[in-house]
């Protein structure tokens, strides 16, 4: 891979990540677009670079963070709870992914799997703008990051479930998990921001420990560099972006996109443009 293809994904990861379009369906669809074949080492640096997107969080949200480790030490109750609620958020999704981790690599890593997600998860974000515009709310009333229970903490945290059918966005379904148990939107997309940062760290930490050396082998410590930077300098645009275009619009026009995108794709899987192909069982 040459550092221009690595600096193209490290966009891509960045841009999407924490975006509802699903940051794996789109690495994937990258991945093929310029002719990297399904390989455990393609998978793995796609998980990998995420560190890239969680160190912009980090400092995004350092504040945040900084009450969170207050609450570990025991100096800040609020922080307390809230380091609760994104441990409790994780647990479904850690204990699930350890157990069918390498089925879903196996058989939903491919751009049909990926395909049939965008459609299915766009139109659920229509479906529920469309309740909140019934409702009148727009998604402002609900609880706040401080009200937020445990309760809460863990709809959002089976949700998050959904999101490893690559494709699926674990943005999209922690956000709106959030807002169906009963959050403001606000609160939702600063929980699964939060809850994003252990998730994420976990996934990447897990995938160097089961495929370090190959992925090392087959792209080596310059790739990985300029993935992670790229990364971090577009997820810290596109998180400022998307939080104050979500204060503004609301989630829908992700629907119409996720929905698009999905056609065309179809399309050109269909056409034998695209490769679908899956990552060899290892």
């Amino acid at each position: 891979m040459s550092w221009w293809q690595s600096a193209v994904l490290g966009v891509v990861e960045g841009l999407t990540e924490y975006l509802p379009v699903s940051s794996t369906g789109h690495l994937i669809l990258t991945q093929r677009a310029l002719g990297m074949q399904a390989s455990a080492a393609s998978n793995a640096y796609a998980i990998t670079i995420q560190t890239g997107a969680i160190a912009a969080v980090l400092g995004l949200y350092r504040e945040r963070i900084l009450q969170l480790l207050r609450g570990v030490l025991g100096k800040d109750p609020a922080g307390r709870a809230m380091t609760v609620n994104v441990i409790v958020g994780f647990v479904p999704a850690a204990v699930l992914g350890l157990a069918l981790g390498k089925t879903i690599k196996r058989y939903l890593f491919g751009l049909w799997p990926v395909t049939a997600a965008w459609l299915v998860g766009g139109v659920a974000i229509l479906a529920v703008t469309a309740l909140q515009r019934r409702k009148g709310t727009g998604g402002a009333e609900g609880a706040s990051l401080e009200a937020m229970t445990v309760r809460h903490a863990l709809i959002v945290g089976c949700a998050q479930c959904l999101a490893m059918w690559p494709g699926t966005s674990r943005s999209l379904v922690t956000i709106v998990g959030g807002v169906l148990a009963g959050l403001s939107t606000a609160a939702a997309v600063e929980f699964s921001f939060l809850l994003g940062l252990l998730t994420l760290s976990a996934a990447a930490a897990h995938d160097v420990a089961e495929d370090g050396r190959v992925l090392l082998a087959s792209y080596g410590p310059v790739d990985l560099a300029v993935g992670f930077v790229t990364a971090m300098a577009s997820a810290f645009v596109a998180v400022r972006w998307m939080v104050d275009y979500l204060k503004r619009k609301g989630l829908a026009v992700f629907g119409y996109y996720r929905i698009a995108l999905a056609l065309v794709v179809g399309a050109l899987l269909l056409a034998g443009v695209l490769d679908p192909g899956t990552a060899p069982a290892h």
